[in-house]
């Protein structure tokens, strides 16, 4: 399973690690675009297996930032 973003921005924080459970609807990264922070929640349950970005990275809409098992 993977979670993707919603819109353009820059990654402000990120709220897991590998390994950790995810719940459905937990906040795992916080977006920032045009000063304004943007919460992505999981739309699964699982176990984080891989994050794909890092704080300060710029990412598209649609782009894969965290990986499910």
């Amino acid at each position: 399973m993977k979670i993707k973003t919603e819109i353009q921005a820059v990654i402000w924080k990120i709220n897991v690690e590998i390994g950790q459970k995810v719940h459905i609807d937990d906040v795992v990264v916080i977006l920032e675009s045009m000063k304004m922070e943007i919460p992505i929640e999981s739309k699964y349950k699982g176990v984080v297996k891989d994050i794909l970005i890092k704080e300060g990275d710029n990412v598209n809409e649609d782009q894969e930032i965290i990986i499910l098992e």
